[in-house]
């Protein structure tokens, strides 16, 4: 039975199943605390835990749908192309809200985080927390931070921008597409994307386009916000 558990058809299946089934439950109780992954993590956790399968053996069995990210980017840029002729007429607005959003983003965790006593290495693991988890990790190992943090910080970001980020930007009254995009890209990276998408095609696009340009900026950013503010 052990070797069973811990074959790749079992552990994918596992995945799959326990994330369609938190799929279900979302939309029959159209909860915000019930979002997919939200529950598809603690249970499958719980699940790997009591089966005791290593993590070694879930990462093996759970790798086509890390491989499947590859194909998922590029019909990111199918939708680009569609709407290369609205991103083309707004370039200068985008480059600047995602520059001053990136800005912004990594500013208030610095100043909020010091002044609540962490230290360097927390610091280093927040700042990144708006852009996708591989970008995010990386630049946090680059600055001393802790990788793992900083995951985990970026999945929480996501789950809430693409919750919470649609009804703020209702609430507040704005009707733009490209600004809601924008938004839901710059802010809540992968899943705010996913949310932007189901808005419509010209918000999934710029919110695309956000991730990508969120990343590089961020990138450069955070070590010369270091080096103006000391570590």
């Amino acid at each position: 039975m052990l070797p069973l558990l811990r074959s790749e058809i079992f552990i994918l299946t596992l995945v799959i199943g326990v994330y369609l089934a938190a799929l279900w439950l979302f939309r029959k109780t159209k909860l915000s605390l019930l979002h997919p992954l939200l529950v598809s993590i603690p249970v499958l956790a719980i699940v790997i835990h009591l089966l005791h399968i290593p993590f070694g053996e879930f990462e093996k069995g759970s790798r086509i749908i890390s491989f499947m990210l590859g194909p998922t980017v590029v019909v990111m840029g199918y939708l680009l192309y569609e709407q290369f002729e609205q991103l083309k007429a707004n370039a200068i607005s985008i480059i600047t809200a995602v520059f001053v959003g990136c800005l912004t983003g990594i500013l208030s965790v610095v100043f909020i985080a010091r002044y609540f006593g962490a230290d360097h290495a927390l610091i280093a693991s927040l700042e990144p927390k708006s852009v996708t988890t591989p970008i995010a990790m990386s630049i946090a190992e680059r600055s001393g931070g802790i990788p793992s943090i900083a995951a985990v910080v970026v999945i929480v970001v996501g789950i809430f921008g693409g919750i919470v980020g649609p009804f703020i930007l209702e609430r507040l009254g704005i009707k733009s597409r490209i600004a809601r995009g924008l938004a839901l890209g710059s802010a809540a990276h992968g899943l705010g994307t996913a949310r932007a998408m189901e808005l419509g095609a010209v918000e999934g696009a710029v919110s695309g386009l956000a991730i990508g340009v969120m990343g590089i900026m961020t990138a450069i950013l955070v070590p010369l916000i270091e080096i103006v503010l000391g570590k």
